[in-house]
């Protein structure tokens, strides 16, 4: 709690400490989740400005960092009476009317279930395509920024002994590409719905436990509302608790409380401190009992000596588990 980093209860510190995989998700966790429009490409006879404000209507209700952000790249008014029966689809985008026309904004899973053709961009981003009346009209690029820590965490999750970093995110495979290699993850999964994550996050499962001992655990880290699914199905969920969703944070067994990433392998080392100090008391608890037993069969062993036995090896204990307030490199 001190490290701004909640446990919720002794299961998680256990399992935490033997986290071999750690599974993330992109969006708010490894970026800041401040999404940026940086490009507007309307199709042959498309006022920009046209396409900006049909994509801004139709995320007129929607919370999500990019509708958010395509909002606040319109600088006019959003007249709320022209927008009527949205629709949003998780992991691919929104249906509504606007002024009585049926609007797509999202993916291109989107305009391809709804048989709109559409085109690829060159640029690297999140790409919000836009159909009109089931008319391709353009789409718009938005770009997230990666947060400055975020490569620093992951080298710190390897110094501190996981065997491998998988990234699940529902954006495009080339965006999850470059944040991949920027910091330094080991794999990627990318355009998941979120129950394609839980299905993601299962192989890893079924993976961890046939070629390992059993004992390595997996993790998952997200914020969104999306994710609470995942985190409940990872050996262990990890929530970014500032601007995580709800749901997430009540999901999850571990709770960032500032977003950041770096929290992970701290909370890692000290989970596995935390250990090493519980099976040290064991064995010396009970070693020193079992001697004072055979010392009291033979009739050596004194009052003094069980006082010591009890009492004794109870201060040492308590006196022992208080080096797990200090844990090195913090």
């Amino acid at each position: 709690s001190r490290k701004k980093v909640i446990v919720k209860n002794l299961n998680s510190i256990q399992n935490l400490g033997g986290v071999d995989i750690l599974c993330t998700d992109k969006t708010g966790t490894l970026t800041d989740g401040s999404f940026n429009v940086v490009a507007i490409h309307p199709q042959a006879g498309i006022d920009p400005d046209r396409l900006l404000s049909i994509a801004a209507h139709a995320e007129a209700y929607s919370n999500h960092p990019i509708a958010l952000s395509v909002k606040q790249a319109y600088s006019g008014p959003i007249d709320q009476q022209r927008i009527d029966d949205v629709q949003e689809q998780s992991g691919h985008g929104v249906r509504a009317k606007i002024d009585e026309h049926v609007v797509l904004v999202g993916n291109d899973k989107l305009m391809s279930e709804c048989g709109v053709g559409c085109h690829e961009c060159e640029l690297t981003g999140t790409i919000l395509h836009v159909s009109l009346d089931g008319e391709y009209i353009g789409h718009i690029v938005i770009a997230d920024v990666v947060k400055p820590d975020a490569a620093e965490a992951v080298a710190a999750l390897r110094a501190a002994g996981v065997k491998k970093t998988v990234m699940l995110t529902g954006d495009r495979a080339d965006v999850a590409a470059a944040v991949a290699k920027e910091l330094g993850i080991d794999e990627f999964r990318a355009q998941l719905l979120p129950q394609d994550k839980v299905a993601e996050v299962e192989k890893l499962l079924e993976e961890t436990h046939a070629h390992g001992s059993g004992k390595g655990k997996l993790a998952f880290v997200g914020d969104g509302i999306n994710d609470a699914p995942v985190l409940t199905r990872a050996d262990i969920g990890i929530a970014m608790g500032a601007m995580g969703s709800d749901a997430a944070i009540e999901a999850a067994d571990v709770v960032l409380m500032d977003d950041d990433p770096r929290k992970i392998a701290k909370a890692i080392k000290i989970s596995r401190k935390c250990l090493r100090i519980v099976y040290q008391n064991t064995w010396f608890a009970i070693g020193i009992k079992l001697g004072c037993l055979l010392l009291g069969a033979l009739g050596i062993a004194n009052m003094w000596l069980a006082i010591f036995a009890d009492v004794g090896v109870m201060v040492l204990a308590v006196l022992n588990a208080i080096r797990a307030l200090f844990v090195k490199n913090l």
